[in-house]
C-alpha cells in the first residue's frame, strides 16, 4: 500500500455529487465572500494588530499587513484554481491528495487543526477579553481567575468556552442557518472598522507614527522580566510582525473548505477567495494606520483588546459599547466559519478512510457532520479555556504558512502532470505566482519564533504517527487499489 497513491480528478468529482448522504448546496457567490469576510476580520485585526506593533513592528505594522497580503495573493491566486477545479470539501486538504498523494494530504489535513481549531479558540480568547471590556461600561466584570489562562494568573477561561460551545451547537443546525448569522454579523464588523476608520482618522497624532520604522532591536532577554523577547524593527520586525498577523488573513482559505456546500462553486469560489481577500487587506492597512496614530504604539504591549484603548481617545464615549458590542458580533463571525472550516476537513478525512468514520456521519435532518461539531466543541474549548493569545496566534500563523505553501506547491505539480484538466480559473504568471508564494510564506515563518517551529514539529510528529498506527490501513483509497 502506497502511501502517495493520488485521488484522481474524476473519483473526487464523483463524491461531490449531491446525495441523500452528502452535504446540502445552499451557499452563494454573495455568501461565499460573506464567510470568508467573515473570517478574515477579527482577531488578527482588532486584537493581533496591537501585539505586532508592540513587540516587532511599531507604526509600521501596516507595512506588516501589506507583506502579509502579498503572501496571501499568492496563496489566494493558487487556492482559485484548486476550488474551481475541485469543488470538494476539505480545502487544501483536498488539493494534497489530488496532486501530492495520501500521506502530505494527511499532514495538510492534520495541520489545518492548528489554522482552524486553534484560530477558533485564538479569538475566542480575545472575544473574552472584549467581552470583560463590555461588562466594565455596566459596572460589572467577570473575575480574572475566570477570564483569564493559568499561565495569566488565571484558573480558567470561562467566556471563551462559552462562546465556542455556543457556535458549535449553531453549526449543528445547518449551513444555511449558520451562513444567515454570519452574513449579519459580518455586515454590523464592516460598520464598526469604518466608523473607526473615518472618526478616528481626525484624531490621528502624527508623533506617534514617528519614527515610522523603528530601529532594529535583535532578539533579547528582557532584563526586567527575564522573558525572552523577539526582533523588533527594521525590516526583520515588520517580517516578524507579518507572521503574527498572517493570521489575520487565514480567513478566505475557509471559504474553499465550504466548496462542497457551493451552489456554483467553479463560480463563486474565485469570487468568494480574492474577492474577500482584496476587501479585507484595504481595511487592514487603514485600520492599523489609524490605532497605531490614536495612542503610542508601547501602550498596546499585553493588551488582547487594543482597538477598544486606542478608540477611548477620541472622545465618542458614547460610541464606545456599540463599537465593542459590533467586535464582540464580529469575533463571533470568524468562530463560526473557523469551526466551521475544520469540521469540514475532518468530515473529508473521515470519509477517506483516514480518520474514524465517526467524524463524516451526517445528521438526518440537518445535513451536517454534527458529531465533528460536537467533537472540536470539546476539544478547542480546552485551548481557548487554558491557553494564552499570544502563544496561540504564533502557532496558528505557523501553521496557515505551511498549508499555503503545500497549496501552491500543489499547483505546479497539477500544472504538469494534469495540464488539460478543466480550470474556470487559472493562476496567472506561472510558475512565478507558486514560488514567489512558497517564498514569502517560508520567509514569513523563518521570522517567527524559535518555540512556533518547536510546537509544529511536536504536532506533525503526533499526526504521522496516528497516520501510520490507524489512517495507512484504513485507506479507502489504498484498500481499493
Amino acid at each position: 500500500m502506497s502511501i502517495w497513491r493520488r485521488k484522481s480528478l474524476a473519483l473526487l468529482m464523483a463524491e461531490a455529487s449531491e446525495d441523500e448522504k452528502g452535504l446540502k448546496r445552499t451557499l452563494s457567490s454573495r455568501a461565499l465572500v460573506g464567510l470568508g469576510i467573515g473570517a478574515i476580520i477579527g482577531a488578527g485585526l482588532f486584537s493581533l494588530t496591537g501585539i505586532a506593533a508592540a513587540d516587532h513592528a511599531g507604526p509600521a505594522v501596516t507595512l506588516s499587513f501589506v507583506l502579509a497580503a502579498v503572501g496571501c495573493a499568492f496563496a489566494g491566486l493558487c487556492y482559485a484554481e484548486f476550488a474551481s477545479m475541485i469543488p470538494v470539501a476539505g480545502s487544501a486538504y483536498t488539493y494534497s491528495y489530488a496532486t501530492m498523494g495520501e500521506f502530505v494530504a494527511w499532514i495538510i489535513g492534520w495541520d489545518l487543526v492548528l489554522e482552524y481549531a486553534l484560530g477558533a479558540a485564538t479569538v475566542g480568547v480575545s472575544w473574552g477579553s472584549y467581552l470583560n471590556k463590555l461588562l466594565a461600561q455596566f459596572g460589572m466584570t467577570i473575575p480574572p481567575e475566570f477570564s483569564s489562562a493559568p499561565s495569566e494568573g488565571g484558573i480558567i477561561n470561562l467566556p471563551a468556552i462559552f462562546i465556542v460551545c455556543l457556535l458549535s451547537l449553531l453549526l449543528i443546525r445547518g449551513t444555511k442557518e449558520s451562513a444567515f448569522v454570519n452574513n449579519i454579523l459580518v455586515v454590523m464588523k464592516l460598520i464598526v472598522v469604518i466608523i473607526f476608520i473615518v472618526l478616528g482618522w481626525q484624531y490621528i497624532n502624527p508623533d506617534f507614527h514617528v519614527p515610522y520604522i523603528p530601529a532594529f532591536v535583535p532578539e533579547h532577554i528582557d532584563p526586567a522580566t527575564g522573558e525572552k523577547v523577539g526582533e523588533f524593527g527594521g525590516m526583520s520586525g515588520i517580517a516578524a510582525g507579518a507572521g503574527l498577523v498572517f493570521f489575520a488573513f487565514i480567513g478566505f482559505d475557509a471559504v474553499s473548505t465550504a466548496a462542497q456546500e457551493a451552489k456554483n462553486p467553479q463560480k463563486g469560489m474565485p469570487i468568494g477567495i480574492l474577492g474577500s481577500l482584496a476587501i479585507c487587506t484595504i481595511l487592514y492597512v487603514l485600520f492599523s494606520y489609524v490605532m497605531t496614530g490614536l495612542v503610542p504604539y508601547t501602550e498596546f504591549k499585553g493588551d488582547a483588546s487594543p482597538a477598544a484603548t486606542a478608540f477611548a481617545v477620541t472622545g465618542y464615549s458614547f460610541l464606545q459599547t456599540g463599537l465593542i458590542v459590533a467586535i464582540l458580533a464580529g469575533y463571533t463571525s470568524v468562530i463560526l466559519v473557523m469551526l466551521m472550516g475544520q469540521s469540514r476537513v475532518f468530515y473529508s478525512m473521515s470519509n477517506d478512510g483516514l480518520l474514524p468514520r465517526f467524524f463524516g456521519d451526517i445528521h438526518k435532518k440537518f445535513r451536517t457532520p454534527w458529531k465533528t461539531n460536537i467533537f472540536f466543541m470539546f476539544f478547542v474549548s480546552i485551548f481557548a479555556g487554558f491557553v494564552p493569545i499570544k502563544d496561540l496566534g504564533h502557532m496558528v500563523s505557523i501553521g496557515t504558512l505551511f498549508a499555503f505553501s503545500l497549496v501552491c506547491l500543489g499547483i505546479l505539480i497539477m500544472r504538469k502532470k494534469m495540464p488539460d484538466a478543466v480550470r474556470s480559473f487559472r493562476v496567472p504568471l506561472v510558475p512565478f505566482v507558486p514560488i514567489a508564494g512558497i517564498a514569502v510564506c517560508f520567509y514569513l515563518m523563518y521570522s517567527l519564533p524559535g518555540e512556533s517551529w518547536f510546537r509544529l514539529f511536536i504536532w506533525m510528529a503526533i499526526g504521522v504517527l496516528i497516520y501510520f498506527i490507524y489512517g495507512k490501513s484504513r485507506s479507502k483509497l489504498n484498500n481499493s487499489q
